[in-house]
């Protein structure tokens, strides 16, 4: 039987696609008959540079029809398939492979006669296909997939590619959808990375590690993407670069120590500052309580540690550090038991002791671990006061981690006092379980690897504009991300100094930086999300300047962030150009953009830029902190989604999306490129191709291109420093 392609439907599964044949009827109508996806669990395993993946799907027909389907699945680029099987409802399927040419003569067909231009981020790519039938009415099929790959090597690292995009084709969410992708190496393994999903990371042991991602409901919008490094070295480093036309280059920067070896964890001293005023009673002291008897639980063998419970007045345990034995541990969960709730909030006089338990000379790490519920009400109550104080023990190295319980604490104070001191923030809402949190949070800080780490760029390349600003200290497990521009291109030697278990230890790596680097595009949109973060954090701190807010504005208008400034708003079927003989008129940004808010989510993420205690302004403070951190296009999307209308979330989820390291804005039947929403006037140099035509099919064998293509039949984009508009 010939490849009919008279497409009644195009669902997409992970990993491939369903195409539903005509039932037959001869009557040449297109009906829809949308096949659900209910279930895909995806088993990936890795040994070395081989890749096993198995797919398990469930897809349901739920219509009156026996229906016909190919299942065609694209084969990632470079990617070198070995073994590729297929069944349906436990019957082994032939599959035929086709090679990249004639896969571009299907895809374009169904560009042709579907007018559907979907398929095309997929173009240049091989294909195997694969003929189901019959796909009975009302009944659920099980397709079992199975393929064995050669991995791809990018920049001396190792990666891993599953298409899963499918959100313009699903016709319901996927109810349920799972992977786990287990390595193993006969090296260490470094640097793992995902750009594309927030994902688990196990590790077990230096060369093996297992990856795993679930979502419920959930319309899958990108491919997933792994990246990481096998290589015995103290520290590893993977360089990921992102350079376009004329613009400066961006790049991520992950440097690993892999999963260290538990003696290789850095001995710390540690100062408890506990809160115990009397807006901490009842079930709130209990939970603070059972949590700080975790930390001392978890206490290193070679730590040294102090509690200060305060109030009215500050209070001391032990006047000194101690040794982690297990007398003093005992000593110390009697005297957290025996704590009550009452009095005011010296903020000052617990600082200033904690401040004092540092000693001069020691080079071990110095961790104020600070918890509190309230505002200062006695001593000194002006927070810039109390920074300053604070800035005066910088140069002793003190990192001091604010733990804000409730709603009326002053966020501002607590994370200036982390920035100053390079340690992290965290709190726990009225509705949120504080032990829980509590517990999790000093699990973060308890395994200190490499500290007062300094990294150190040669002049040969200019780099800048570096996220997060300042450089934490490195933990147990955790990897280093730095996000930045570069100018300029070749070979540039980096410098990470830093404390090893009291010794200063420099280690070295050599980075290559190029031009022309354009497969990473979401570098540019995460960088630009990182700098986003950092400058409202700032403008909370320092209030509102003109300056950073229109650099705010300007970066989130590019990139397609939803901000406290920047609201998205969804503008119905409002043609780019009124008719072909018409030049487009660029639409404003306050077209796209409403800086009215009129959501109240909007309004508290305002409110939170500006007041210094409340609800909104905890959220703010850990917006704004997830923002300056982010590591994948997930946590993107989530901001968009969390920023936004909550009644146009769903339809906000599909009406941007981020191509080549910017934003498209998808308004009524047109998709917008978020530069030219940015022009001064009308480009000149606009050339207008009409959709399906020939000179439309040229244009899609230019690489790069296909994935813009793809978003559909009416497109204003920049190209090579030309304007395209793409009409039907």
């Amino acid at each position: 039987m010939s490849f009919c392609l008279l497409l009644l439907s195009l669902p997409i599964w992970a990993s491939g696609f369903l195409i539903v044949m005509p039932d037959g009827s001869g009557n040449g109508r297109q009906v829809l008959f949308p096949l659900e996806n209910r279930s895909t669990q995806v088993e990936v395993e890795v040994s070395d540079f081989m890749a096993s993946t198995s797919i398990k799907q469930s897809f349901y027909n739920p219509t009156n029809s026996r229906l016909e389907a190919y299942f065609l699945f694209p084969v990632p680029k470079e990617v070198v398939i070995q073994r590729f099987a297929m069944t349906v409802n436990g019957k082994m399927q032939e599959a035929e492979l086709l090679d990249a040419k004639k896969a571009k003569q299907i895809y374009e067909q169904i560009v042709r006669q579907a007018k559907d231009p979907a398929l095309l981020e997929y173009y240049n790519q091989e294909l195997f296909k694969v003929r189901i039938f019959p796909i009975e009415p009302r009944s659920e099929q099980k397709i079992e997939l199975t393929y064995h790959q050669a991995l791809k090597k990018d920049d001396g690292g190792l990666s891993y590619r599953l298409p899963m995009n499918s959100a313009k084709f699903s016709a319901k969410p996927i109810q349920n959808i799972s992977l786990r992708l287990k390595l193993k190496n006969q090296q260490a393994i470094k640097n793992v990375y995902s750009p594309s999903h927030e994902i688990e990371l196990i590790r077990k042991g230096e060369k093996a590690a297992s990856v795993g991602f679930e979502q419920k409901n959930v319309r899958p919008d990108r491919d997933f993407e792994l990246y990481w490094r096998a290589e015995d070295k103290a520290i590893s480093s993977s360089l990921l670069q992102y350079q376009k036309g004329k613009e400066d280059g961006y790049f991520f920067l992950n440097l690993s120590p892999g999963w260290t070896d538990p003696k290789a964890v850095m001995a710390k001293d540690v100062v408890f500052v506990f809160d115990k005023s009397g807006s901490m009673s009842g079930k709130k002291m209990e939970q603070a309580q059972k949590a700080l008897k975790f930390c001392v639980d978890n206490l290193g063998p070679e730590d040294r540690f102090e509690l200060i419970p305060y109030s009215t007045e500050a209070q001391s345990l032990f006047g000194q550090l101690k040794s982690n034995s297990k007398t003093n541990r005992e000593e110390a969960k009697e005297y957290i038991d025996e704590l009550r709730a009452i009095g005011g909030t010296n903020i000052e006089e617990a600082l200033q002791m904690a401040l004092d338990r540092k000693e001069k000379k020691a080079k071990r790490p110095f961790f104020v671990i600070f918890m509190t519920d309230g505002k200062p009400t006695i001593g000194e109550i002006e927070p810039q006061a109390l920074l300053d104080k604070l800035a005066g023990y910088q140069k002793d190295q003190v990192r001091i981690f604010t733990f804000g319980i409730g709603s009326d604490i002053n966020t501002k104070l607590l994370d200036q006092m982390t920035e100053m001191s390079k340690g992290y923030r965290d709190y726990a809402l009225e509705d949120e379980d504080l032990e829980l949190k509590l517990s999790n949070f000093y699990l973060k800080a308890a395994s200190p690897v490499l500290s007062n780490i300094e990294l150190v760029f040669d002049k040969n390349v200019k780099v800048e504009q570096l996220y997060p600003r300042k450089t934490e200290d490195l933990f147990r497990g955790e990897s280093l991300n730095i996000m930045g521009r570069y100018k300029g291109e070749g070979p540039a030697k980096l410098q990470l100094k830093a404390l090893v278990n009291g010794e200063e230890k420099t280690f070295e790596f050599q980075l290559d930086f190029k031009k022309k680097q354009e497969e990473h595009s979401f570098i540019p949109d995460l960088w630009a999300l990182r700098a986003v973060g950092y400058l409202l954090d700032q403008i909370r701190f320092n209030g509102e300047q003109e300056e950073l807010k229109q650099e705010v504005i300007r970066l989130a208008k590019k990139h397609g962030i939803i901000t406290p400034y920047t609201s998205y708003l969804i503008v119905e079927d409002q043609p780019i150009a009124t008719n072909p003989g018409i030049r487009p008129i660029p639409r404003r940004a306050p077209q796209v953009f409403q800086e009215e808010l009129d959501d109240q989510l909007q309004r508290d993420a305002a409110q939170g830029l500006k007041e210094s205690s409340g609800t909104a302004s905890v959220r703010a403070s850990r917006r704004f902190k997830k923002m300056n951190q982010a590591q994948n296009m997930a946590e993107m999307e989530q901001e968009r989604a969390e920023l936004n209308n909550k009644d146009l979330a769903q339809d906000n989820a599909s009406a941007i999306v981020n191509r080549s390291g910017r934003a498209l804005y998808r308004q009524g039947n047109n998709w917008v490129d978020a530069n030219y929403l940015l022009l001064d006037k009308a480009p000149k140099n606009l050339r207008r191709v009409a959709f399906n035509s020939k000179e439309y099919f040229k244009l899609l064998q230019e690489d790069g291109l296909q994935d813009i293509l793809a978003l559909g039949n009416n497109i204003t984009f920049e190209w090579k420093e030309e304007w395209i508009e793409i009409y039907e």
